[in-house]
């Protein structure tokens, strides 16, 4: 790979493809105006806005109608989640409106005042905690990160889905506030032959996991605040568990227990659920850790280009650690070029890409490849299944391709 360090605005441009100045240019092939009269006086400016109006809670603008989160595609009369518009953001940061959703048994009702967390088991000290106590202690804001184990896992069998919300949008990014879990480990003495923590929520499901010691005391938050705002209940109101990097389940919800114990607990959720069976029929018993991904956002399924100049530009992330860099290609894979990736560059958060393109209206397929700081490469497809067989369903991270036809109108293809 190579050097993957932030190039110049020169350097960017000398190494796209050879991009005419004029076609930068506002009167250039490449933003060609539909018209050479000057825009005229908008309505806008002829008569004063509305009064100012001071909503509850603040909405975006009616023109941003279609920038929603959706549920699954195939009916359900009980949908589970429900997916961001991965394509229609900015930056790395998904706001907490259009953060995804996954529940198991719906979005309960829980009042922070009557809302206690219990932390037991081999322990010294056994305490219950309301949220007054826990917000107490001193707090964290991290960015990172969070993707549902089995995003995109449809793509395991085919093409499936057309735009980047509906394959990858099991995902999103956001600043977490809370208490690091290794201080209230601390508040309550954790004995020596302490390796496991159960984590319960809530809700109906009663979620459980069970998390090594380990990876609960050098990174879990117990959070309460994402965004800048406290949790919303979809999102764990008023208190949640944050593994950054791991697997969404993992991050219970709603956390009302954490039990310490010496082995992992083997509970529903992971024994006949999120396990990866292997070709053999066997399965790991512990896969945690989200692998190295990327994915063009724009241009990407569903949407439709003109010729000329564009920025390419999507998102990438891992789980064990800061990507590292990112090569895209125009050209169905046989080239690669280095993409530039957007400060700032965190460990297990979502980090921008962005790469020139001049488009000459031939048909291509375009697609990006994500290296992360641990040397991990994102597979094509065709290695990742070869290797983990008919079976898997989880931790799906293939290079995803979009497909540019000859009338600029991308769609999802295996390539």
């Amino acid at each position: 790979m190579k050097d993957h360090s932030l190039l110049s605005r020169r350097t960017i441009l000398r190494r796209s493809t050879a991009i005419p100045a004029a076609s930068i240019a506002l009167g250039g092939s490449a933003f060609a105006q539909s018209s050479s009269s000057p825009p005229g006086i908008p309505e806008s400016m002829k008569i004063p806005g509305g009064p100012f109006v001071n909503p509850p809670y603040g909405v975006p603008s009616a023109f941003e109608k279609d920038v929603v989160r959706v549920l699954p595609s195939a009916p359900n009369p009980f949908p589970t989640g429900s997916r961001s518009p991965l394509q229609s953001l900015y930056g790395i940061i998904t706001p907490n409106g259009l953060f995804f959703e996954r529940h198991h048994a719906g979005v309960p009702t829980i009042n922070p005042d009557q809302h206690r967390l219990m932390v037991h088991g081999l322990v010294e000290r056994p305490l219950v905690l309301d949220m007054e106590d826990i917000v107490r202690f001193p707090s964290v804001s991290k960015i990172h990160f969070l993707e549902c184990s089995g995003n995109s896992s449809s793509q395991y069998v085919g093409p499936s889905g057309k735009t980047a919300q509906e394959i990858h949008g099991l995902l999103s990014c956001g600043e977490w506030t809370g208490v690091k879990l290794s201080t209230i480990l601390a508040e309550v003495g954790v004995k020596p032959k302490a390796k496991w923590i159960l984590a319960e929520g809530a809700d109906a499901a009663a979620m459980t996991r069970s998390i090594p010691m380990d990876l609960a005391m050098s990174e879990g938050i117990l959070v309460y605040a994402q965004n800048g705002e406290k949790l919303r209940p979809e999102q764990g109101y008023p208190l949640r568990l944050l593994l950054p990097g791991v697997e969404g389940n993992m991050n219970i919800k709603w956390l009302r227990r954490l039990k310490v114990g010496e082995k992992p607990f083997y509970t529903r959720e992971e024994t006949s659920k999120y396990t990866d069976i292997l070709p053999d029929g066997s399965s790991y018993e512990f896969t945690f850790a989200m692998d190295v991904k990327s994915v063009i956002l724009s241009p990407s399924g569903g949407q439709k280009i003109r010729t000329g100049y564009h920025e390419i530009t999507g998102v990438a992330w891992t789980g064990h650690g800061r990507i590292k860099g990112v090569d895209v290609s125009t050209d169905g894979g046989r080239t690669w070029r280095q993409a530039v990736l957007q400060e700032p560059v965190l460990s297990k958060a979502l980090t921008r890409f962005r790469l020139p393109w001049q488009w000459d209206g031939a048909p291509t397929i375009i697609q990006s490849r994500a290296i992360d700081e641990a040397g991990r490469i994102q597979p094509t497809r065709k290695k990742l299944v070869e290797r983990r067989g008919p079976n898997y369903v989880y931790h799906y991270n293939a290079i995803q391709s979009w497909k540019v036809s000859d009338s600029g109108e991308v769609s999802n293809v295996h390539a």
